[in-house]
């Protein structure tokens, strides 16, 4: 499988979002479901990508999924500190989920990172059931990072994010 990781074109944005909401749709990760408020900001990619890099996997002009890196002091920041690029809405198609645009997705990003002047780690966020997601992010070598662990709706509902750090 010959995947390329670029970034986005605007007339992919639709494509994208509608790819990163299902995706947390079909796996049970938004709370709320259809009317879960962040439905909103992952079909968002035009605001992502006017915030932050947002990347996709491609194959085949055909759209397998896509991930928002932020790069250090990036707007689009949850849990990044001073020195830290982060990860955010790693998704990828159903249909093409096992044959590697995920971690070719993560490993652009660690790459985009290490170029990054003054950046030391690359941090992201992550549910409890992501556990493909999990083992990617392990396979490279990010490692978890308990004490920063934090739920994002602290009023709402008990949604605690694990989280993970790569030292670069």
């Amino acid at each position: 499988m010959d995947i390329v990781i670029r970034q986005v074109h605007p007339g992919e944005y639709d494509a994208l979002g509608e790819i990163t909401a299902q995706a947390y749709l079909q796996d049970d990760l938004l709370d709320f479901g259809e009317s879960d408020s962040y439905l909103g900001e992952l079909k968002d990619v035009a605001g992502r990508a006017a915030a932050a890099e947002v990347l996709v996997a491609v194959e085949d002009d055909r759209l397998l999924g896509g991930v928002t890196f932020v790069p250090c002091g990036g707007p689009m920041a949850d849990i990044a500190r001073p020195g830290e690029a982060e990860i955010r809405m790693l998704a990828v198609d159903g249909i093409a989920r096992g044959r590697g645009a995920g971690e070719a997705l993560v490993r652009a990003c660690v790459t985009r990172a290490r170029a990054t002047e003054g950046c030391a780690r690359i941090v992201l966020s992550t549910q409890r059931t992501m556990l493909g997601a999990h083992r990617i992010y392990e396979r490279l070598g990010f490692v978890r990072t308990p004490d920063r662990d934090w739920n994002p709706l602290p009023d709402v509902l008990d949604l605690t994010l694990l989280t993970y750090e790569l030292t670069l």
